[in-house]
């Protein structure tokens, strides 16, 4: 899909309070960012912000880290915060494969909100529940692992049930029609609105490890 580009985004994106302009500086450290010892979450590709912002609002014991890597995109989650105030709320925009650079040991819930399938073959490693990345999240998590994925894709969520099995997570949770069951504050992004409408199945999945 091609990105339409927004004019000035790096202007709002450099000029905004949500933006954390050199994570590398905060690994570790985050609890220093955020003034306090709370849990910190991460999404990964959160896209144009409507699930960490409604999720920072709903949980305002939990800080929240939104991670996008494109500025036509996470622009749009900067202007949605422009008259906002949620402490417990940052972004950085990055790619995904440095995360081993940003975070050490202090994430508790890792995010992955209708991540690209990367369809063929010869990209599965770039899936964000390839082994590949599973290895790169052992040394971001704090204590146990948790991952939890939304999807409107059959296949990648086939492909992360039969990954994240194999590398020792326990699946709880598992659905092929989210909007079936009854999940607990379930804060939707902005693909599950429209899938929601056009009565797209949405599968879902938590995942823990010890």
């Amino acid at each position: 899909m091609r990105l339409k580009k927004v004019k000035d985004a790096d202007v709002f994106i450099d000029k905004s309070f949500y933006i954390i302009k050199d994570p590398f500086s905060y690994k570790g450290n985050y609890n220093k960012l955020f003034k306090n010892d709370n849990n910190i979450s991460v999404e990964i590709g959160m896209g144009k912000g409507d699930f960490i912002i409604g999720m920072a609002k709903l949980h305002p014991d939990i800080n929240f880290i939104g991670i996008e890597m494109f500025d036509s995109v996470i622009v749009r989650a900067v202007q949605k915060l422009e008259n906002e105030n949620i402490p417990n709320l940052r972004l950085i925009r990055m790619d995904a494969k440095d995360i081993n650079d940003v975070f050490d040991h202090e994430i508790d819930t890792i995010y992955l909100n209708f991540s690209d399938p990367w369809p063929k073959k010869r990209h599965a490693k770039r899936r964000l529940t390839s082994k590949e990345f599973l290895k790169r999240y052992d040394s971001v998590f704090k204590d146990e692992k948790k991952i939890f994925q939304k999807t409107d894709n059959e296949d990648l969520f086939a492909y992360s049930i039969n990954s994240l099995s194999e590398y020792g997570y326990t699946l709880r949770n598992v659905t092929l029609n989210l909007h079936k069951e009854e999940v607990l504050d379930n804060v939707e992004t902005e693909y599950e609105k429209r899938f929601k409408e056009k009565n797209v199945h949405i599968c879902r999945l938590e995942a823990y490890k010890k």
